[in-house]
């Protein structure tokens, strides 16, 4: 294709922004597994990482589970992060286990 060079196809990502009590879902679960056994809990804030990777670079991808509210289940533990994507950020509402009550989070925003 002409110069011979390579085309670099650039990644944007969006910024992610915590809700307080997301914030404070999140560190009390990674209190929790640390109690379990030391490390689990910072191997759960590194799923808990790659999930919002996803998140940021593809915020559409996901399922809408609630009105404009999406999810994104968190690989290899029981953990969903709920979202909603805005034009120039994701932001995150809720850190949640998959056996509370969804009705705990629906009302935020």
């Amino acid at each position: 294709m002409g110069s011979g060079q390579g085309t670099h196809e650039q990644v944007t990502t969006a910024k992610v922004v915590f809700r307080p009590a997301a914030v404070t879902e999140l560190e009390d679960a990674r209190l929790w597994y640390e109690a379990r056994r030391p490390g689990l809990g910072d191997d759960f804030v590194d799923c808990i990482d790659l999930a919002l990777l996803r998140v940021a670079s593809e915020p559409l991808a996901h399922a809408r589970v609630h009105g404009d509210i999406r999810r994104v289940l968190v690989r290899r533990f029981p953990y969903a992060i709920f979202h909603i994507a805005e034009s120039d950020r994701v932001v995150v509402l809720a850190v949640f286990h998959a056996s509370r009550d969804p009705a705990v989070w629906q009302g935020r925003r």
